[in-house]
């Protein structure tokens, strides 16, 4: 799925805000323009209402959140999905989640899965969601200071 640049700037803009850099989640510009350059690759963006941001917008709101995604036949990844934090606790990311969701059901998915970091305060938001663990990869993410951290596989049907 190819999008616009101001799409990518969007995500970009949410991106800088929302990840903490001492753990090297945030992906740069080159990494987002990349992986939605795949057909398989997909983006959501949405504002600080959960409203979804079309690609095609030239005057949008302020995006507060976005979804990037990846399907393969019936299974879609979620990849990374970010708040702002002035708009966090708000109900973007469950937005995201809705969304998220229905466009993978529109894909023909029927299970998704996602992966995160052991301490991640998002797991609320997942579990909200009917997320469960499926697996565990012991020391996988390095933090800036060269602390590892385990990461945790979720999965879900649709």
């Amino acid at each position: 799925m190819s999008v616009s640049p101001a799409t990518v700037d969007r995500i970009m803009a949410v991106m800088e805000a929302a990840f903490d850099p001492a753990y090297g989640e945030a992906w740069n510009r080159r990494q987002v323009a990349d992986a939605l350059a795949m057909p398989s690759t997909h983006a959501l963006v949405a504002d600080a209402a959960g409203l979804l941001i079309p690609d095609s917008a030239e005057a949008a709101p302020a995006p507060a959140g976005f979804v990037l995604s990846r399907h393969v036949l019936d299974e879609e990844e979620l990849l990374l999905i970010a708040v702002v934090p002035g708009a966090r606790r708000r109900g973007v990311g469950a937005a995201l989640i809705e969304h998220l969701f229905a466009a993978a059901h529109g894909r023909g998915i029927t299970r998704i899965f996602l992966e995160m970091r052991r301490g991640n305060p998002a797991i609320q938001l997942y579990r909200k969601f009917g997320f469960e663990p499926i697996g565990e990869r012991r020391n996988y993410y390095r933090m800036a200071n060269g602390e590892r951290i385990d990461a945790i596989t979720f999965g879900r049907s649709i």
